[in-house]
């Protein structure tokens, strides 16, 4: 079994602009695997937290320091291991920052090791990546149903254009991956046609989405079913919308701010706003309706609409696996976003994974707001058989190459490992609201 004998980290850039964490593992054989540390625009009081270096340059979002944790320190303590034992790889990184969000060491420098470590693994074997974690972790592989952004709030300072985060398609009554993005481009472009039809095109999003400028957040979700129309697509019937509160972003329970609409609105208020949207528009997928300490608004949300869509848990859960076991004793959601930096360790994500999976619950396994060629995320996805991806929108490259790489593993496993076949509930008899709205 080959072991790990060089471990090496370097400085480099995400879709942002912003520095972050590569790692490479050499092994004794000669083979090489890397991995690069996303991040997340905002992130959540429960995940584990990128180590910046502070101060002026860079705007303080500097890696030096995590860089050299994992020169100085992750690197004595791995070097040796053998490199299929990704459980051992992962327990030293812990070991190392016992801390709860790896204050110590950096989120951003255990995530990039260990990315780099199933990267090496699966490279030793001399199989696809996707297909090392199948047989690993004994899934069956799925190619991935996307989530795709067409209108998304830009970046936490965007000026309140937005107040949801993402508003997505899903296209489930596709017959294969390749569909699902040519159907996605039609909406992609009719949304852009709408927008400057109606004077409202004003950027693009830090995941590729269209930045608009709505009157108000039930005009964004109107205009989406109508470009859905205008693609030729009937909304709800093989295309429904997904959307990404993003809540936590929105203020606390009982004390929520949506500045588009200018409305102050508690816990009540928010469930019937949304209550009133999953009736009107082919919403089948809501992340983070509610703020991640807002737990009796989860549950209660989830008592009402959970039958009806996906409740998806992002800062809620952090992919934790205790908070995933907390959150289904509590009945407060019903599917996983999984997000591999938030864990810290690749080993620690599938835990939290596992207990969605005991708890007959959805995974989408998910991207971050800043991204990088690293296309991990697609065959994590496909690997895992989850069904789900989320990596952004259908432009910029660090996006695209997500995409771009599902089409190469689509190919090597066929068409008929397409997820799409399996329709989120509701995704092919909720048409409430098509006929409210005329195309333009």
């Amino acid at each position: 079994m080959s072991v790990i004998t060089h471990v090496f980290a370097r400085r480099v850039w995400d879709s942002r602009g912003h520095p972050t964490v590569e790692a490479a593992i050499r092994l004794d054989s000669g083979v090489i695997g890397r991995g690069i540390a996303p991040a997340g625009a905002s992130r959540g009081a429960h995940e584990a937290a990128d180590l910046r270096d502070g101060g002026t340059r860079l705007a303080g979002m500097d890696v030096s320091k995590a860089v050299d944790n994992v020169n100085r320190l992750i690197a004595p303590a791995i070097i040796g291991l053998p490199i299929l034992d990704q459980f051992t790889i992962d327990e030293r990184l812990i070991a190392l920052d016992p801390s709860p969000r790896k204050e110590h060491l950096g989120g951003n420098a255990t995530v990039a090791v260990s990315l780099a470590a199933i990267h090496a693994a699966a490279a030793s074997q001399g199989r696809p990546l996707w297909q090392h974690i199948s047989e690993t972790y004994n899934r069956i592989p799925r190619i991935p149903l996307p989530q795709i952004q067409i209108f998304g709030a830009g970046t936490t300072d965007a000026g309140h254009r937005l107040d949801i985060q993402d508003l997505m398609v899903m296209v489930p009554g596709a017959k294969d991956f390749d569909e699902v993005l040519e159907v996605t481009c039609e909406i992609y472009l009719a949304a852009g046609e709408l927008l400057s039809w109606r004077g409202e095109r004003t950027g693009v999003t830090d995941e590729g989405g269209h930045w608009p400028a709505f009157d108000s957040n039930e005009q964004a979700i109107e205009l989406l079913t109508l470009a859905i129309q205008k693609a030729g697509e009937k909304p709800g019937a093989r295309v429904v919308i997904a959307i990404d509160m993003a809540a936590s972003r929105l203020g606390t329970r009982d004390a929520y701010r949506l500045d588009l609409d200018q409305r102050n609105l508690d816990t009540a208020a928010m469930l019937d706003l949304m209550g009133r949207w999953i009736e009107a528009y082919p919403i089948t997928s809501i992340e983070d309706p509610l703020s991640e300490d807002d737990t009796e608004g989860w549950m209660e949300f989830n008592r009402r609409f959970g039958g009806q869509v996906q409740v998806v848990g992002d800062d809620y859960l952090a992919t934790n696996a205790k908070r995933v076991q907390e959150a289904a004793r509590d009945r407060a959601c019903n599917a996983l976003l999984l997000t591999v930096g938030q864990a810290g360790t690749l080993t620690e994500a599938l835990g939290a994974y596992h207990s969605a999976e005991a708890q007959g619950w959805r995974t989408i396994v998910s991207a971050r707001s800043g991204e990088s060629e690293d296309v991990t995320v697609s065959h994590l996805a496909t690997g895992l058989g989850c069904g789900q991806l989320k990596v952004g929108s259908f432009t910029r490259s660090e996006r695209v190459a997500k995409w771009n790489e599902c089409l190469r593993i689509q190919d090597e496993l066929g068409t008929s490992a397409f997820a799409g076949a399996e329709p989120l509930e509701r995704a092919s008899t909720h048409e409430r609201g098509t006929n409210q709205h005329e195309t333009t």
